[in-house]
Order: C-alpha cells, then sequence, then structure tokens
C-alpha cells in the first residue's frame, strides 16, 4: 500500500501588514516538531518575506484583499505557495547599496532550495518556495 500523504495545511489572510506575523506564527505552528530545529527559522523568513510581497504588489483592490498560504512535505522538502490576485509576475531584483526596499526575493532565493513563480488557474499568482528537510551541514 503506499504511503498516505499529508493533508497540505492552508490559510486565507487578509491582504494587511499584521498578516504577515499571524502567517510567520501559523507556518511555524503547523511544522512538525522535528522539523522545528532546522526549519523554523529559515521558513519565517520566507513566509514573511512572500507575504509581505504579496501584501505590498499583489492585492488589488478592497474587495480582492486576501491572500492565500499552502504548506506542505513532498520529494524531501517542506513547500511553502503565497498566493494573491495579482497578475504582476514577481521577479528577482539587483537594488543599488541607497535602495531601501527590493531584496526580498533575493533572500528567499539564497534560503529556498527552489523556488518559482506560477500563475494561479484562474486569477492571480503563486510564488513557491521549498526548504529541505535535510539539516544543512
Amino acid at each position: 500500500m503506499p504511503e498516505i500523504p499529508l493533508v497540505p495545511v492552508h490559510w486565507r489572510l487578509p491582504a494587511h501588514p499584521t498578516s504577515v506575523r499571524r502567517a510567520r506564527h501559523a507556518v511555524a505552528e503547523s511544522l512538525p516538531d522535528v522539523c522545528r530545529p532546522h526549519l523554523a527559522d529559515d521558513m519565517g523568513l520566507l513566509t514573511s518575506e512572500l507575504v509581505t510581497n504579496a501584501i505590498r504588489h499583489g492585492a488589488c483592490r478592497e474587495d480582492e484583499g486576501l491572500i492565500e498560504l499552502v504548506l506542505w512535505p513532498a520529494d524531501g522538502h517542506y513547500w511553502l505557495a503565497v498566493s494573491d490576485p495579482g497578475t504582476v509576475k514577481p521577479r528577482l531584483a539587483r537594488p543599488d547599496t541607497d535602495s531601501e526596499s527590493g531584496r526580498g526575493l533575493l533572500l528567499v532565493d539564497s534560503l529556498a532550495a527552489a523556488w518559482t513563480v506560477r500563475p494561479r488557474p484562474s486569477r492571480g499568482t503563486s510564488v513557491i518556495a521549498g526548504l529541505s528537510l535535510q539539516p544543512a551541514g
């Protein structure tokens, strides 16, 4: 009999700055105890960056003011997808030293084992990032 996978954890949060902390806490609490020592800090940073970007750049209007998060284990990684109703495809930037923003995806790129941007089937964009379940080192 095949191993039955875990059901992904899913949240819908308002596109408001207070959701960043809520999302970070919810994701950390959903990680299995055995994974927390080596995943919690990096997953918290990924969550903060991706949710912040979704709120700033993807939430278009008040009536569409929700972002969605999905967390699931697969293929030796824990994956986080953060989705918003926006149509702008996030891209890696190279801000100059005087810029006060634009470094979020650079952080995601350095932390994640892999990440990508995908259009949603109906409307919107998802950024998906994965962290290895194996501790580094």
